[in-house]
């Protein structure tokens, strides 16, 4: 690790996060969350101030020091929040032991991405569901190319960001059935910016 992955990055990441245009997608999502909350990949917290008092509790996952940091001085609700630093791929939780598990702009940067969504749904109670918004892989060919295109190297500056995972299926392919999901694209560049929001709960 160096300077720019430990400092640079995660303050980058919090910078970006903080579109504005964001923000009813999270309004959204993690106002559906409650009762006992997993939301992996927490980074700095912007989602804190949307938990509503449904929620009993909130386990905001990260497995970067810097950004955890970041979220520990983040607003929140009047709800108990702890912070875990590990990885998605390998959850420190009981089996079925949470309500709601939430990703927002997640699943594009963990490695192990199928490992994760399995560890998902492990610790989801059999009656929880998974509430997510990710941008991912386009239907338009033009804007595929471009993802596929960029990806490479987009990667490697943003964290290992991909532009071109197929969110819908790889939820469907680890074991959710999906309830609801919403696509299109968000202002801005669209190979950044093809949206994939909804629900699923395990099969």
């Amino acid at each position: 690790m160096g300077i720019y992955s430990d400092v640079i990055l995660p303050k980058l990441c919090d910078l970006s996060m903080r579109n504005e245009r964001l923000r009813p997608y999270r309004e959204r999502v993690i106002g559906a969350a409650d009762g006992r909350v997993l939301e992996v990949g927490s980074g700095s917290g912007l989602n804190l101030p949307f938990y509503r008092p449904a929620v009993r509790e909130v386990l905001a996952l990260e497995p970067a020091p810097s950004l955890l940091a970041l979220a520990r001085r983040a607003p929140r609700p009047e709800i108990p929040v702890s912070f875990i630093e590990a990885s998605a791929e390998a959850i420190p939780l009981d089996d079925s032991s949470v309500d709601t598990v939430v990703t927002t702009w997640t699943l594009c940067t963990i490695p192990g991405a199928s490992a994760a969504l399995a560890e998902m749904r492990r610790v989801l109670r059999p009656e929880g569901k998974l509430l997510f918004v990710e941008h991912g892989l386009s239907p338009d060919r033009g804007v595929r190319w471009w993802q596929d295109s960029l990806t490479p190297v987009w990667r490697r500056i943003s964290g290992g960001c991909h532009l071109n995972r197929p969110i819908q299926s790889m939820i469907e392919g680890s074991g959710f059935r999906i309830d609801r999901v919403e696509t299109g694209y968000m202002a801005g560049p669209k190979p950044m910016t093809f949206m994939y929001e909804g629900s699923a709960r395990p099969n």
